[in-house]
């Protein structure tokens, strides 16, 4: 256990450059946490230690893409199994059990950029020579972090254990679970403390960083999360009439590079091509998810029903929007997709005898690293479109169905998707979000359409249960599904062993 707990909570004593590209920092020397925390220096690269595990928890672009990353897409509605790649077969057909990597890298992730964000709010207040404002703005990103982390947690394994100080006595790091809302209410409180004290815009120097705005965002996302409409729909509001955000001009702006850190990005995963000093800050999406027919690896593909569903995403007169063309790949004359390592775009046509499947996701498909094979491109948590379309949920669930329809709209016109009408009921537009505009906005981005499925199966507004949902849209393996078991991971079999206090969730 102190090996394991060593790797993973201590590691910021012992860094010298991070995965990320939030900040770059000279190697000091080994340091001592009696040694460190002595200067504003020491806490920025705290805070880029606990900004690197968002990728992951031992900076591998592996671990990033291959485990945390497929383990939040590959269950759901939207993506098909490669059953030939070997990654994740288990998860995809949920016939996994407690000894599948995928969760025990996803809690590690997590579990290691709470402890480092803790080493933060726990040791800034005694740092010398820094101003109480500075010292709150950084512990103000350190609570960000924390419940960014905390909010995939919950939302993944439910009974988790809180922590929320860095402990060097290993006999304390066997905490039990806590309850789920005293989880959910660290994390409205860490995310109030962020908005009220990190600064609306960051410094250039630290373009990406946690800002007043982010924090806004992610607290209206929690509130969604626990159904506080009201809540959710006035921080929302705040993001949408007082940020700085509006939608990119152009969709695939998001995915291929140029748009990053801009007007859409509330919140991104921080990666770089630029391997200067030894430090591999790149990522492998580009391979992972380009047909084998066009060098790539095609872990995994996308589904019949996300083609089907996002068919019917139109223009006015009647063509496919943009969305639809920057999110597939498929059987159309206009449709494009690009080999790993080049820029010049390849024809469905002159591919489609060779493919495996019919049709493939091509978001991050561009290749942006011109020192090697892999990308660069930063990987979007939260952005601006997704907040309106989070914002016109709160909205409709509140009553409020028209505004609801504006703010929908707003999204629809960016990729010259015809509008909405007003015909829609409250019922109506809440199936129109959850099966029509979030999936074609949002598809396999960051965990949110499995996240999303979870939240809709429970509470006052669940409708259907996640393996009807699956089920009704084909998911193959929906049948394997057990209710009250496969919404959530269980806790990783590595950490029931080492540790005794924590209790497996329900019939895993």
């Amino acid at each position: 256990m102190k090996t394991k707990y060593t790797l993973a909570v201590l590691a910021i004593m012992f860094m010298a450059s991070s995965c990320s590209d939030y900040l770059e920092v000279p190697n000091k020397g080994n340091l001592t946490n009696d040694s460190f925390w002595q200067t504003e220096q020491h806490v920025q690269q705290g805070l880029t230690a606990a900004y690197s595990a968002l990728a992951s928890w031992d900076g591998s672009k592996w671990t990033f893409f291959e485990e945390v990353f497929l383990g939040m897409v590959i269950r759901t509605d939207e993506v098909s199994n490669n059953p030939s790649s070997g990654y994740a077969g288990k998860l995809a057909s949920f016939t996994n059990t407690a000894d599948e990597s995928t969760a025990s890298n996803n809690w590690l992730t997590r579990y290691a950029g709470i402890a480092r964000a803790n080493q933060v709010i726990q040791n800034t207040p005694n740092v010398p020579g820094l101003s109480d404002e500075l010292k709150q703005a950084y512990i103000g990103e350190a609570k960000f972090l924390r419940a960014l982390n905390y909010f995939y947690l919950v939302c993944s394994f439910e009974k988790i254990p809180m922590v929320t100080v860095f402990e060097t006595d290993f006999d304390k790091l066997i905490p039990s679970q806590a309850a789920t809302s005293e989880i959910w209410s660290l994390i409205e409180s860490d995310l109030k403390a962020a908005e009220a004290t990190v600064p609306a815009v960051q410094d250039e120097a630290w373009t990406g960083r946690a800002t007043k705005w982010s924090a806004k965002a992610l607290l209206g996302k929690a509130y969604l999360f626990q159904e506080k409409w009201s809540d959710a729909a006035t921080k929302f509001k705040e993001v949408v009439e007082q940020g700085p955000y509006s939608l990119l001009p152009n969709y695939a702006d998001n995915f291929n590079g140029v748009g990053e850190n801009g007007v859409e990005s509330v919140f991104e995963i921080q990666f770089s091509g630029d391997r200067n000093g030894g430090v591999d800050k790149r990522q492998p999406i580009n391979w992972e998810i380009t047909p084998s027919a066009l060098d790539g690896w095609e872990l995994f593909s996308a589904s019949d029903w996300i083609l089907a569903e996002m068919k019917t995403d139109v223009t006015a007169g009647n063509a496919y929007s943009d969305r639809v063309y920057e999110s597939l790949f498929f059987d159309d004359p206009n449709s494009t997709i690009r080999r790993p390592t080049e820029t010049d775009p390849v024809p469905y046509a002159d591919v489609k005898g060779s493919l495996t499947f019919p049709q493939y996701f091509k978001k991050y498909n561009a290749w942006t690293d011109k020192q090697g094979d892999y990308v660069g491109t930063n990987v979007s948590l939260i952005r601006y479109a997704d907040v309106l379309l989070m914002y016109a949920e709160a909205l409709n669930e509140s009553g409020n169905t028209g505004d609801a329809i504006d703010a929908i709209n707003t999204v629809r016109a960016r990729a010259h998707a015809k509008p909405l009408d007003n015909a829609f009921t409250k019922e109506t537009l809440r199936t129109q979000i959850r099966h029509h505009e979030r999936p074609c906005e949002l598809s396999m981005e960051y965990g949110i359409r499995w996240m999303d499925l979870y939240r809709w199966s429970k509470g006052s507004t669940a409708t259907e249960s996640m393996k009807t949902t699956l089920t009704n849209h084909d998911k193959a393996f929906a049948g394997n599904f057990v209710e009250g078991k496969h919404e959530i991971s269980p806790i990783p079999a590595s950490e029931m062993g080492l540790n005794k206090n924590l209790v497996q969730n329900d019939k895993w």
